[in-house]
């Protein structure tokens, strides 16, 4: 029997992680949720998103069988980890973590920049995380690209040009503290579609870092005990059942540039309160 894996966010950014994983895991089955009806989990307590997050990984471990949990939200790896390991009896796997680690590979002048929502920097996950590897590293929250990437502006004048300023920010922060940044984070799961015009915009030979990819490949790795290098054209072999507790339609619309195939049909579920 291919291992059941169980992938949640609170809404539909982490099938960047889950198409990721596709790619590594061809032959597993996934089963994801996106807690359509309660997001923005940035704007609620820290108590609340843990709760939230549990209920998800109960529900995809009791319900949907997995052996094994990626949590593909940046908020809840960030304010809920804990928790959501304490929820269920299979291993959890956070997206920061595996983000902190490939910029401590990556970077060569340990100083890294971080991207990603107001709730994450807020946080300082991925500042603790970096540090703890030894890298000194800047978090900026930039607002503009979820809604941006929404709209499908993916390769979009605008949305280029919101990214420079942004860049061009934090390049100002990093000089006044004398920091030599030669990696660049992208610490959300929308950034990753936007992967190709930060790499534009980075300074020549600065590294960027999906942490969607970093995640699925910390996942190949801790549910193998090994490495395993992406396989294209290989989703047509998986099995995939994604969950929303809301808006199904706008699920399998949107869904589907995020995973890179049809979500297929999104079945509603009610998580309770």
């Amino acid at each position: 029997m291919p291992p059941t894996i169980g992938v949640f966010d609170s809404g539909f950014g982490g099938l960047t992680v889950l198409r990721a994983l596709i790619n590594r895991m061809p032959q597993a089955r996934f089963a994801f949720i996106g807690d359509t009806a309660r997001l923005p989990y940035g704007s609620k307590s820290r108590r609340t998103i843990a709760r939230y997050a549990a209920q998800s990984a109960q529900f995809l471990v009791r319900e949907q069988g997995a052996e094994f949990l990626v949590i593909a939200c940046n908020t809840a790896s960030a304010l809920a980890l804990d928790a959501i390991q304490d929820a269920v009896p299979v291993p959890v796997l956070g997206v920061i973590q595996p983000g902190a680690t490939a910029a401590r590979a990556a970077s060569k002048t340990g100083d890294v920049l971080v991207i990603a929502t107001d709730a994450t920097v807020h946080s300082h996950a991925y500042l603790a995380a970096c540090e703890a590897l030894g890298l000194r590293a800047i978090e900026k929250a930039c607002p503009l690209l979820v809604p941006l990437v929404e709209e499908g502006w993916t390769d979009h004048p605008v949305t280029a040009e919101v990214i420079e300023i942004y860049l061009n920010e934090l390049r100002s922060e990093a000089a006044q503290l004398g920091f030599d940044p030669d990696t660049l984070v992208l610490g959300c799961t929308h950034y990753p579609l936007l992967r190709t015009l930060f790499e534009h915009a980075v300074r020549p030979g600065a590294k960027v870092i999906d942490s969607a990819e970093s995640a699925a490949q910390a996942a190949v790795e801790l549910f193998n005990g090994r490495a395993s290098a992406p396989v294209q054209g290989s989703s047509l072999q998986t099995q995939v059942h994604c969950f929303a507790t809301d808006s199904v339609e706008k699920f399998e619309r949107l869904g589907s540039r995020f995973l890179g195939r049809p979500t297929g049909k999104v079945e509603l579920v009610d998580l309770g309160g």
